[in-house]
């Protein structure tokens, strides 16, 4: 069906945003366009457009935010109950001023897709069909909701299909279900089975009956999960459903069948939302060379664009009341999850487009209005967001993990108070990750995420007040001392730079990452505004020392001096640093100027900061010949797989070299730079390093069917003219020993990379935690 125009311009600009954006300028009409970086401004204030009212059939929504649906993985009680840790999660954003809320998928295919039901009947997805039992949860979920004045809609899925867990292989002996025969996402070796039109008919008639139970339990609407690649969509798309017989050959009938079912079961008034890729985008995002020698090319022919419009209108006339629209499934999985690495506003073009269409032909719903379009992707930033609503790009603007980063987002920006709003960093380490891994989701940057029915939202205040001490102003330190000052403790933060920010200084220096130095800019103006009312003293540019911290008597000091930058140990590396032709990546990112005029680079380690230096490197400092040697098997190797595939994708569209499984034996200096001598494995069952399509399974799931990787070792010599070294940290954890040998205070803590070199993540959540209990 070949290739579209407006998707390919779009995935283009994904993986090029950054070369062309500059990084200073916050101007938010080329992002509300989807430009690139954003800054938390205020131009547009007051956001009148994104708080005014709005109809979805006969139902009002106070404004125009939408609480994008999130998994709610393990949130709910074994059986499916949503559990008090989800209640407190969706009203702590509803008090944040959020005026449609909707949950994260809910299955409704336990026992005919064998990748939502755990053994025993068991399930880490909430459930609203199992019996009875479940619906108390529910009934008080909408009730909690509808005291802060926000609504609520049940996103409903017909199930995983072929990106279920395989898992269900090994536990339950039950094949993966789908449209057709097609791969398993997770290991394509495993083959999904063709559902049956009995077993789609029964789906329809369970959709129908989660509906009639949403609606009797006070729920506001149902949502239908449409896109990404799931089973509604392996219906729906021809790229996935390859039937040739039968009702459920036509792509179009079951989504339709199943909102038939629905408003027969509710009747007219009650609405329902849909979310819909408005292209898989595989076609352009990969080339034909990758279509033709892997299972992708079996995912050919997905809907165009236009398909796509006219079935949307279809669903209008059966009966849909609201869509919300982007691009992409989980082959190439950052589109719809789009990461750090792309532009804010990504999707508002898709909207507009789909809004332009429905005014063309003048679309309406049952109810006789206009079908509202909400726009998705990064648009965390009030500007941007105001900037689309303005301009007709859209009706709705949908936040995900901004309300995770900050639940008081919509009250905040109706404030103008938006210098406060906490970011989101765009790890999705917590949000995304954390449940891939086997956890429910979180967030980095907001420890209280899913534990607002642990956490109070204003910590007591200090019994007997303490003076502390915090040694270094990185995450961990700044947050900790920000949770103990506002509780009453008389905090003293000491840092040897005089910027405040540890490692998110390096962090954020790349385009790409601006999100994470939108976050370091407002911890620090958070901790310069608690050092202006009282209660936390600044004490930078000079290094803490055991002494000076023993003289000054503190009841408590926190450790927090992050992480040195390891060296590892190859001969001839140290050389190379004290030449100057070696640099550690943080520094590099600090200190661009130590770049030189070189023209060739080698990064020694393949981790998330080895691959977003060479990222920097190839496409922001225009360096021609970019190599990154990593020894494991797989390059940035336990990073969310969003963010991994979309810089693997955007690394090989810039021609970085990647060499996976190579060890650096031996560094040199030569007249013209360097050479790195490696052992490479050269054996055919190496993974492919490029390889964005299929992601890398948790350590603990072992794959039965992986191809052994054999010993097949070559000696190779890289030439370059800089080495940047990337291989991680070591705890900067003397200072704490040091105090704790010589009982310096009455309590000792150490937290962040100075316990152990972690994420934003885990620095965080520790700092919080102990600034609250401290």
């Amino acid at each position: 069906m070949g290739k579209d125009a407006l998707v390919q311009q779009l995935v283009d600009l994904y993986d090029n945003w950054a070369a062309t954006t500059d990084n200073s300028a916050n101007d938010p009409a080329r992002v509300g366009a989807c430009g690139g970086a954003a800054r938390m401004t205020r131009e547009l204030y007051p956001y009148d457009r994104l708080f005014s009212p709005i109809k979805i059939n006969r139902l009002t929504i106070k404004n125009r935010i939408v609480m994008a649906p999130m998994g709610n993985i393990d949130m709910c009680e074994e059986t499916g109950r949503p559990n008090d840790m989800m209640l407190q999660y969706f009203f702590a954003r509803a008090k944040g001023g959020c005026g449609l809320l909707t949950t994260g998928l809910v299955p409704v295919s336990h026992g005919i897709d064998s990748t939502v039901t755990e053994l025993d009947g068991l399930t880490y997805f909430p459930r609203i069909d199992r019996s009875r039992t479940v619906m108390p949860g529910w009934r008080d979920l909408a009730q909690g909701v509808h005291a802060h004045g926000s609504r609520i809609f049940v996103q409903l899925t017909a199930g995983l299909g072929r990106v279920g867990n395989p898992q269900c292989l090994l536990t339950q002996k039950k094949l993966p279900v789908s449209a057709s025969f097609l791969p398993n996402y997770y290991i394509p070796a495993i083959p999904c089975m063709r559902l049956s039109d009995r077993k789609l008919r029964r789906i329809v008639t369970n959709i129908g009956q989660a509906a009639a139970d949403a609606h009797a339990m006070g729920i506001d609407g149902v949502y239908l999960h449409g896109h990404e690649g799931y089973l509604i969509e392996q219906l729906s798309n021809p790229a996935f459903n390859h039937r040739k017989l039968g009702r459920y050959a036509d792509w179009r009938r079951f989504g339709l069948d199943m909102v038939a079912e629905i408003r027969r079961r509710v009747g007219p008034d009650y609405p329902i939302m849909y979310r819909i890729d408005l292209s898989l985008a595989l076609e352009e995002t990969y080339d034909e060379e990758t279509l033709g020698s892997t299972h992708l090319g079996r995912m050919r022919g997905g809907r165009t664009v236009e398909q796509t419009l006219s079935y949307m209108e279809e669903l209008v006339a059966a009966g849909v009341d609201v869509f919300d629209v982007d691009l992409g499934c989980y082959d190439n999985w950052w589109m719809p999850h789009p990461p750090a690495s792309m532009p804010a506003g990504c999707f508002v073009p898709v909207a507009r487009a789909v809004r332009e269409r429905f005014a063309a032909d003048g679309v309406r719903s049952n109810a006789g209005l206009p079908v509202p379009v909400v726009a998705v992707g990064k648009l965390g930033y009030p500007d941007v967001a105001e900037r689309a609503l303005r301009e007709g790009s859209c009706d709705m603007v949908m936040l995900g993990r901004p309300l995770l980063a900050d639940p008081e987002w919509p009250n905040k920006a109706f404030a103008g108070r938006v210098a406060d709003i906490r970011p989101c960093i765009g790890c999705q380490e917590g949000c995304l990750n954390e449940f891939v891994e086997g956890g429910h989701p979180q967030c980095a940057v907001n420890p209280r995420c899913s534990f607002e029915h642990l956490m109070p939202e204003s910590p007591a205040p200090a019994k007997s007040p303490k003076r502390v001490a915090v040694v270094g102003a990185g995450p961990a330190g700044m947050v900790c001392a920000l949770a103990a000052s506002r509780r009453g403790h008389a905090v003293t933060l000491i840092d040897a730079s005089d910027k405040l920010g540890g490692k998110l200084v390096a962090a954020g220096a790349a385009r790409i990452k601006f999100d994470v130095e939108n976050y370091r800019v407002y911890l620090e103006r958070q901790v310069r505004k608690q050092a202006d009312e009282g209660n936390l003293t600044l004490e930078l540019g000079h290094a803490a020392t055991k002494d000076a911290l023993a003289a000054a008597r503190y009841d408590a000091i926190v450790c927090a001096a992050g992480a040195h930058e390891a060296t590892p140990p190859i001969p001839g590396l140290s050389e190379l640093v004290d030449a100057g032709l070696a640099v550690p990546a943080t520094r590099l990112f600090r200190e661009p100027e130590l770049l030189g005029q070189a023209h060739s680079v080698t990064v020694i380690g393949g981790g998330a900061v080895g691959c977003e230096v060479a990222q920097w490197l190839a496409v922001e400092r225009n360096v021609s010949q970019v190599s990154v040697v990593e020894m494991l098997p797989h390059m940035m190797q336990g990073a969310c797989t969003a963010n991994r595939g979309h810089l693997l994708h955007a690394l090989a569209g810039h021609g970085v070299r990647l060499l996976n499984m190579t060890r650096v034996e031996r560094a040199e200096q030569t007249l013209g730079g360097t050479l790195l001598h490696v052992s490479r494995n050269r054996h055919k069952n190496v993974p492919d390093p490029y390889v964005s399509w299929t992601p890398i399974l948790p350590e603990n799931v072992v794959n039965p069917l992986a191809p052994k990787v054999g010993d097949d070792w070559h000696e190779e010599v890289i030439a370059s003219d800089l080495v940047v070294i990337a291989c991680g940290g070591q705890a900067d954890d003397s200072l704490f020993y040091e105090l704790q040998q010589t009982h310096a205070a009455p309590e000792l803590r150490n937290i962040g990379d100075g316990f152990a070199p972690g994420r934003v993540l885990e620095a965080v959540r520790a700092a919080y935690r102990l600034g609250t209990t401290i």
